[in-house]
């Protein structure tokens, strides 16, 4: 049975638990330390080029891993209708997450497709970034602000880049979102504290090599993202 994923979570007071999501994961045990862990969230990675890309059998084969109360996220670049349909029939899921150069368009019409909601990634460099949140605000359910990758990078993501973060102080959008790129365990704390984030996502910060999660890596991601902190002022 899917989890019933909040596409609107309340922002939390202080002291309260923010939200983690655990991407790309590849194998059984990384399954069982996320949700050890405490994460609302395990990403599974639909990209070829990525060295976290995994197949739907596999992902179909972590997903039925997953307890009660882990929400599955399937991360997706620009996909075609016939992938976008082998992994919704196949796998059993809580959300998709677009990470490509989806239109807002495309954004509402996998929404309608799958019935599931959905994250739409984009990718900051400077402030002038910040208007394309406004426009995918109106037909995502969630959204995932990451930092811009490189002209000519091979992956829209898990590069293990950060960005100002200060770019994101004050800004608020219509719908939750989360703050992803060059996030780690020393450093979630302080990305929380300047951005407000209630919700944060890694990938390539807890992993012992490329697509190799690292059970006290994400432990320590969980610990220092979640441990209570004064309220902002």
């Amino acid at each position: 049975m899917p989890v019933l994923v909040d596409p609107a979570p309340s922002a939390p007071k202080a002291g309260a638990t923010v939200r983690v999501k655990i991407c790309g994961l590849t194998r059984p045990e990384d399954v069982a330390a996320v949700a050890a862990s405490g994460a609302a969230y395990m990403g599974l990675v639909f990209f070829p080029k990525s060295p976290r890309n995994i197949s739907i059998d596999t992902a179909r084969a972590l997903a039925l891993e997953a307890p009660p109360g882990l929400a599955k996220v399937a991360l997706l670049v620009n996909p075609g209708d016939a992938l976008l349909d082998a992994v919704h029939d196949q796998v059993p899921l809580d959300m998709i997450q677009l990470h490509g150069q989806e239109t807002p368009a495309r954004v509402a019409e996998i929404r309608a497709r799958t019935g599931l909601p959905v994250m739409k990634a984009v990718g900051i460099a400077d402030a002038e970034d910040l208007a394309q949140l406004d426009a995918y605000a109106k037909v995502a359910d969630q959204l995932l602000v990451d930092a811009k990758p490189p002209k000519h990078a091979d992956l829209p993501g898990g590069n293990g880049l950060a960005f100002d973060w200060r770019l994101l102080a004050g800004y608020r959008w219509s719908k939750p979102w989360m703050l992803a790129g060059g996030l780690t365990p020393e450093n979630v704390a302080e990305a929380i504290r300047l951005t407000g984030a209630t919700q944060v996502d890694v990938s390539s910060g807890v992993e012992s090599a490329p697509g190799r999660k690292a059970p006290d890596t994400i432990r320590a991601f969980v610990s220092a993202a979640t441990a209570p902190r004064p309220p902002r002022l």
